[in-house]
C-alpha cells in the first residue's frame, strides 16, 4: 500500500481544499475505478488501487472527472457516439449524477392532492432544413391527483387536459403517495415501472429484452422530466438508468443554453442520436433534453432542446411560486 500513499502524498498540500463536486466525483472515480479494475486486463490488486489513487489524485487536483473509455466527435465536428467501452462512460456519467444530485438534495414540500405542480421550461427549436431559430417558453400547472383540469403548453399553445376518471393512471404518477411508493433501489426500480401498467415483470434489468430495455429508458427519463420528486427517487433513477443495458454517450452537444454536455442515449431505437438526456461533461449535473419532431405535413423536422428553468407548488391553474 505504501506505493498508493506516497501516489497520495504528491499531491500539493497547499491546494484549495475539494469543492463538494469534486469530492464527489472523486469518491465516485475511486469506487467506479475499484469496481472495474477486475475486469478484462485483471491487474494485480497493487496496480487496481494504484489507478484508483491516481484517478482520486487527478480530480482533486483538476476538479474534472473526465470520460474515458469512449471514442467519437472531437471539439469542434458533429456528435459522434461512443464505440465499444461506452457503457461504462455512461455509468460514470448518470452515477455521477446521482451523486450530484444527493449532494444537494433536500426534503421537498410534500403537495396536498388539491394543489397543482407549476413548471416552466424553455425550448430552443431549430428547423433542420432552413436553421431557423424559435425560443419558446412553456408553462404547466398539473393537478397533483389528477382530479383537476391540468393545463400544459406546447409550443406556446395552451392545452387543457381533462380530469383522469376512476383507474385511470399516468406516468409517472401525479399522486405523491403513489411517487412515494416507488423504490429507491435502482435494481427495483426498473421492474416496478415496467409493471406500472397492466402487466407484472419481475426480471432482472439485465434480462430484459430490447423493446422492454427501451421502454425502461423512456420510462425513467419520463419520471425525470417530473420537478418535484420525492427525496432519493431523482438519485436513484439516474443510478437505474446506469443498469439498462443499451445505454450509450454522445458527446459534442450543448443545451438550450447554449452550455456544453455529454447526451445519454438508449440504442434500442434508430436513429437514437437524436433523442437524449443531457449531463454537464465534468460536474454531471443535468442539464436538459434533447428531441426532434416531424410537422404535420411531414414535410419540416425539428430539432428541440429543452430545460426547466423554474419550478413550485401553487393553488390554483395560472398562479406562479
Amino acid at each position: 500500500m505504501n506505493d498508493e500513499l506516497e501516489l497520495l502524498k504528491e499531491w500539493d498540500a497547499d491546494a484549495a481544499p475539494l469543492t463538494g463536486p469534486a469530492r464527489s466525483r472523486a469518491r465516485h472515480q475511486l469506487l467506479d475505478a475499484m469496481a472495474h479494475a477486475g475486469r478484462r486486463t485483471r491487474p494485480g490488486r497493487r496496480r487496481a488501487l494504484r489507478l484508483a489513487a491516481a484517478a482520486v489524485v487527478a480530480t482533486a487536483v483538476t476538479g474534472t472527472a473526465a470520460l474515458i473509455g469512449t471514442s467519437g466527435s472531437g471539439g469542434g465536428g458533429a456528435p459522434g457516439v461512443s464505440a465499444p467501452r461506452v457503457e461504462h462512460a455512461a455509468a460514470t456519467v448518470l452515477n455521477g449524477a446521482a451523486a450530484w444530485e444527493r449532494e444537494r438534495e433536500k426534503e421537498p414540500v410534500v403537495p396536498r392532492d388539491d394543489q397543482f405542480v407549476y413548471s416552466k421550461r424553455v425550448i430552443r427549436e431549430t428547423e433542420q432544413r432552413t436553421g431557423e431559430v424559435r425560443t419558446y417558453t412553456d408553462e404547466m400547472w398539473d393537478s397533483v391527483d389528477a382530479s383537476k383540469p391540468s393545463l400544459s403548453m406546447e409550443l406556446g399553445r395552451e392545452m387543457w387536459e381533462e380530469p383522469s376518471g376512476e383507474g385511470g393512471r399516468v406516468w409517472p404518477p401525479r399522486k405523491w403517495s403513489e411517487l412515494e411508493k416507488l423504490p429507491r433501489d435502482p435494481e427495483k426500480l426498473v421492474p416496478v415501472i415496467l409493471s406500472f401498467g397492466s402487466r407484472a415483470e419481475d426480471r432482472p434489468v439485465g434480462d430484459l429484452d430490447e423493446p422492454d430495455r427501451y421502454e425502461a429508458y423512456w420510462l425513467l427519463g419520463e419520471l425525470l422530466k417530473n420537478p418535484v420528486l420525492p427525496r432519493g427517487l431523482r438519485p436513484a433513477a439516474y443510478e437505474a438508468l446506469a443498469l439498462v443495458p443499451g445505454v450509450k454517450t454522445i458527446r459534442g452537444v450543448r443545451d438550450s443554453a447554449g452550455r456544453a454536455g455529454v447526451g445519454i442515449a438508449h440504442t434500442g431505437r434508430r436513429p437514437y442520436e437524436g433523442k437524449y438526456l443531457i449531463f454537464d461533461p465534468a460536474s454531471y449535473e443535468f442539464l436538459g433534453f434533447r428531441d426532434e419532431r416531424t410537422s404535420a405535413s411531414g414535410k419540416e423536422k425539428y430539432v428541440q432542446l429543452s430545460h426547466v428553468v423554474d419550478w413550485g407548488i401553487v393553488e390554483r391553474v395560472r398562479q406562479r411560486p
